[in-house]
């Protein structure tokens, strides 16, 4: 969680500084707006706590082996975005997406840490490309998720 703290710490630094009007520009055509990619990481790490409770909460266990997770923040690799966490073209500023995101990371932690470890191991929900991830592994998955949009967040900003 420690790591996924500073991957985070790190994106709101590099947005700093930049206008509203700079987080809703879109300087490539066809890609979401830094503003976009911040909800999108919201929407994201908002659906994971959802189905980690959902799953917590069930008594179904499907174990599953460790996946090497940290080639999410390959970005050669392109992956479409699940419908349910693409952002929406709104314009928003970047204090309202601040809020959004304290209040996803606030759940995201209160989850984990009333968690039953061997519930973590033990159950699992699957993701598009890995399939089947522990709920365990699911924890850092966050953080590279976000580490993956660091780089396409400092790659727009350089074409603002």
């Amino acid at each position: 969680m420690n790591e996924n703290e500073k991957i985070r710490e790190e994106i709101l630094n590099t947005v700093n500084g930049l206008s509203d009007e700079q987080l809703n520009a879109h300087p490539e055509e066809g890609r979401w707006s830094i503003i976009q990619v911040l909800d999108h990481i919201y929407l994201m790490e908002r659906a994971i706590t959802k189905s980690i409770a959902d799953k917590l909460k069930s008594d179904e266990r499907v174990p599953a082996v460790d996946k090497p997770i940290q080639l999410t923040v390959n970005r050669d690799v392109k992956v479409e975005a699940p419908s349910y966490v693409v952002p929406s073209d709104s314009f928003q500023t970047l204090d309202e997406v601040k809020d959004k995101l304290a209040e996803s990371r606030s759940a995201f932690v209160q989850l984990v840490d009333n968690a039953d470890e061997n519930d973590l191991e033990q159950k699992s929900f699957p993701h598009p490309l890995f399939k089947e991830l522990s709920l365990k592994q699911w924890i850092p998955f966050v953080g590279f998720h976000e580490k993956r949009h660091l780089l396409q967040i400092e790659e727009l900003k350089s074409k603002l």
